[in-house]
């Protein structure tokens, strides 16, 4: 059972990025998926989420009209769109499983995105 979270890299700001987190070793069909980000120095903090079964999507307000979240159910993958990168927006990245309980108990590893000014 796992996650492995995709896509990082170094961008300019103003430039796109788009991660990718794919599920794998269980039924996730009534999981919510979740990205989280944590910044050098900073604790870790909800950037987005996404309802395998619904596709009811959740922002934190810095990243909307910037992020958009969608799903591959096919694929068992979650896609997090950043647009519009600013440099505050750098941070490693980590996708999470929340089984519907209000906990999410299953954590890929991060990925690095830097935004450079």
């Amino acid at each position: 059972v796992q996650l492995q979270a995709f896509g990082g890299g170094l961008v300019q700001a103003g430039g796109s990025l788009r991660l990718s987190c794919a599920a794998s070793g269980r039924t996730f069909s009534n999981y919510i998926m979740g990205w989280f980000r944590q910044a050098p120095g900073k604790e870790r903090v909800f950037v987005a989420s996404i309802s395998w079964s619904t596709g009811r999507t959740y922002y934190r307000d810095s990243v909307k009209g910037r992020f958009t979240i969608s799903r591959d159910n096919t694929k068992n993958t979650v896609y997090p769109q950043m647009n519009s990168l600013k440099p505050e927006d750098t941070a490693v990245y980590y996708c999470a499983a929340d089984p519907s309980s209000g906990l999410y108990d299953l954590w890929g590893q991060g990925t690095l995105v830097t935004v450079s000014s």
